[in-house]
């Protein structure tokens, strides 16, 4: 072997930040430690194809709590660290995780792993879209897992996921944003929201910043500088960013983003619009840019 290419499970499993490129994750595939996750969700969860040895994070089953009224919503430390230990994550594990749509659902589970005390994870730029257009490998079947239940320890941290008082209380602050993720056009009300039941809209105060407009037109997340200039256009000076989206998975690609781009005091609003777009008198909605 060449000695300018060591074997890939000699390669270092810290990730240089909470993006990882297909490069990167395609040097350490198979390395002793690394847990490939596909936390794919909707028409692309549990597809026949799948990055080697990835292993489902499924925000669709049982990494959500289906006791809660809004989707997608976090589950108790118990059960997230009983999810994990089944999955065979320790410790000590390397974390990746991509989906099916790009990025979309996989900087949510990057954040429910930093939300429970877990740092050594990191979204694949680009996700399986990225991953086939450049060649690399897929192999046939679903995600899935048999090998020995993991060690995971779960130690929760405040404040990365909020809840509707918090966010309310954030709307009034005046060195905070609340920036939606959903897209423009359901912000403004101009189109109709997926979910049955819930009004169209914004919450008082808010901004909009889909998505989307944090990646290239292939995919790739935006380089450092023009994400600092989007938050930057949509915060002002505001450092302080909280991110709601339909049901809390999107609005983590804003907190990814906003990671990228040098922010460091961020929350994502667990229940968003699948909870605050509910009537009630007490979560105001307004309509319009």
């Amino acid at each position: 072997m060449d000695a300018a290419q060591p074997h890939a499970h000699s390669r270092s499993l810290v990730p240089p930040g909470p993006l990882v490129g297909g490069d990167w994750l395609a040097e350490r595939l198979g390395a002793a430690g690394l847990v490939v996750f596909d936390a794919s969700v909707g028409a692309h969860r549990g597809a026949d194809r799948r990055i080697p040895g990835a292993r489902p994070f499924d925000l669709d089953g049982a990494l959500s709590d289906h006791t809660a009224a809004a989707p997608h919503t976090m589950p108790g430390p118990a059960a997230f660290a009983e999810a994990m230990r089944a999955l065979g994550v320790d410790d000590g594990s390397t974390v990746v995780a991509y989906d099916g749509a790009g990025i979309y659902s996989s900087a949510r589970a990057w954040w429910m792993l930093r939300g429970m005390g877990f740092d050594r994870v990191a979204v694949l730029d680009g996700g399986l879209p990225a991953w086939v257009a450049a060649g690399r490998p897929v192999e046939e079947g679903r995600p899935g897992y048999e090998g020995p239940r993991g060690s995971f320890t779960a130690r929760p941290r405040a404040g990365l996921l909020v809840d509707a008082a918090t966010v309310s209380a954030a709307l009034a602050d005046p060195a905070a944003a609340v920036l939606d993720a959903r897209t423009r056009e359901r912000f403004a009300a101009t189109a109709p929201e997926p979910r049955p039941g819930l009004r169209g809209g914004h919450m008082p105060g808010a901004v909009s910043l889909p998505f989307g407009e944090l990646q290239r037109p292939d995919g790739l997340m935006r380089p450092a500088a023009e994400l600092r200039t989007a938050f930057a256009a949509a915060a002002g000076e505001r450092e302080r960013l909280y991110f709601s989206c339909g049901s809390g998975v999107t609005a983590c690609v804003l907190a990814l983003g906003a990671e990228l781009a040098g922010y460091e005091d961020l929350a994502v609003y667990d229940g968003s619009w699948s909870e605050w777009g509910v009537p009630s008198p007490d979560r105001p909605v307004v309509e319009g840019s």
